[in-house]
């Protein structure tokens, strides 16, 4: 059973690529725990963005076996529940690859208490300047499910 807490949390893209291939695995369960109320994601505008653009690329329509259509569909429902953050502070550049600052952007700006990715390395060293947890889908699981 999931905990409710006011966790704040800001989804890196590749997350939304894994729940969108596999509805078993964390990534999946954090989004339900968001659509639950038992987490806030935030995003930015740009970030929200990029989510649509990655997760509507052929190769991930193919591998997810969804259609363009469905994929549309769950980010609207998506968008019912993330906290719209807005970017107020820049703060580039912070991380190795410049597509990323957004990320972080948003984290910083939505005062997230952490950070969901798979490339932890890319990403730690910027947030912790900023007091931000970087952890993986499982990790941030089973903080919230304690």
């Amino acid at each position: 059973m999931v905990t409710t807490l006011c966790v704040r949390l800001v989804l890196d893209t590749n997350i939304l690529v894994a729940a969108q291939r596999s509805g078993a695995g964390a990534s999946a369960r954090l989004l339900r725990a968001a659509r639950d109320g038992n987490v806030t994601l935030l995003a930015s505008t740009a970030l929200f963005v990029e989510y649509e653009a990655v997760l509507t690329r052929v190769e991930h329509l193919a591998a997810a076996g969804v259609s363009k259509e469905i994929v549309v569909s769950a980010l609207n429902a998506l968008a019912s529940v993330i906290e719209p953050v807005e970017i107020r502070f820049l703060w580039r550049p912070q991380v190795p690859d410049p597509d990323d600052d957004m990320v972080l952007e948003a984290a910083v700006n939505g005062r997230a208490k952490a950070l969901i990715t798979f490339e932890a390395a890319t990403f730690t060293a910027a947030a912790k300047t900023f007091g931000i947890d970087v952890m993986t889908p499982a990790e941030a699981w089973s903080k919230i499910t304690k």
